[in-house]
């Protein structure tokens, strides 16, 4: 019988067995798995089965909301609930906390999502995809409140995300290193197919909206100009600009060849401190692109050390390629 290689549900029992962890997290994994795998499906057929397109609704953030949004969340709402492993969940679509249903048992540990990142692309057919972080729930919390997901980077369980592109990819992190796995639509798994994933230190790309640039902070618009001015400028070398408006496909290109992505602080909107949700976004990614050994910073401080004082708090972000975010950073210290 053909080998199929190592499945996602294998990777966490061996993971898990060297830390001598319970089998909740896999069982609450597989569940996280089972709702991209249904996204990914609907995102593939798209017009097909009617899924494209503005649903003329607007969710917590003022933002139109298309769907496939409402789709989404539904899907990740419903796969999650029944399963005993959670004590809550909240999502970037929802303004408050999605309590387990009565009917279900409770768990210890709270989940957080983007169900689908980039949605804007979805109509022209770009990449895009799911957010998830696994936090644990306060000691004896079984229904959980917003107060108790108002937790730092740093006590995240798991973070990763479902990338929906030419192929469909589970990139995930436990604090162990990170790794991808490929959905084989033949067998229905996702397959180990890029382990110990590692951001290379140096690059020569940076992805960023430059059509903001005249709001932005001094040192990012220096860095910038800099990356800009190419070979003739005081960087000695040519750069490429990359900017997809799906943070999902723009973490992944830094994972698999290097890069930096910029969302910075700006003056557009001085009531915002930032445009990414810190819970959703910011801080899944954060321990992502760390724990390939990148850096991931507001730009004063490092991401997965801000403290949450609510559940849409949003961030800058600058990630990506450690010695082109230190760079950065040693220009905010200036």
């Amino acid at each position: 019988m053909m080998k199929i290689g190592t499945t996602l549900t294998q990777f966490i029992i061996e993971e898990q067995r060297k830390i001598g962890a319970t089998g909740d997290f896999t069982a609450l994994l597989n569940d996280v798995c089972t709702a991209c795998k249904s996204i990914s499906s609907l995102v593939n057929k798209g017009e097909l089965v009617g899924v494209l397109g503005s649903a003329e609704s607007e969710n917590v953030q003022g933002e139109t909301q298309k769907k496939l949004d409402i789709l989404t969340n539904d899907v990740m709402v419903e796969a999650n609930s029944w399963g005993g492993h959670l004590a809550g969940m909240a999502s970037e679509e929802l303004e408050d906390v999605s309590p387990i249903p009565a009917e279900y048992p409770k768990g210890k540990y709270l989940l957080v999502f983007d169900p689908l990142d980039g949605s804007s692309n979805v109509d022209v057919n770009i990449s895009v995809g799911t957010i998830f972080s696994i936090l644990r729930a306060p000691e004896g919390v079984t229904d959980a409140k917003a107060a108790d997901f108002l937790q730092p980077g740093t006590e995240q369980v798991c973070a990763g995300y479902a990338l929906y592109g030419p192929s469909t990819m589970m990139v995930l992190t436990t604090g162990q290193g990170v790794n991808a796995f490929t959905l084989d639509q033949n067998v229905g798994e996702f397959i180990l197919t890029q382990p110990n994933m590692s951001i290379p230190e140096d690059t020569e790309e940076f992805a960023v909206n430059a059509s903001n640039m005249r709001f932005w902070e001094p040192p990012v618009q220096r860095y910038v100009e800099e990356c800009l001015a190419g070979i003739e400028g005081e960087r000695d070398k040519n750069f490429n600009m990359r900017w997809v408006a799906s943070m999902v496909a723009e973490v992944h290109r830094i994972l698999t060849r290097g890069g930096i992505f910029l969302y910075p602080k700006d003056s557009k909107d001085s009531l915002k401190a930032g445009k990414l949700r810190l819970l959703y976004e910011a801080n899944p990614m954060s321990f992502i692109v760390e724990q390939a050994g990148g850096i991931s910073s507001t730009g004063r401080q490092r991401i997965m050390e801000v403290q949450p004082d609510g559940l849409h708090q949003r961030v800058p972000v600058i990630l990506g390629s450690k010695n082109e975010v230190e760079r950065l950073l040693s220009y905010h210290q200036d």
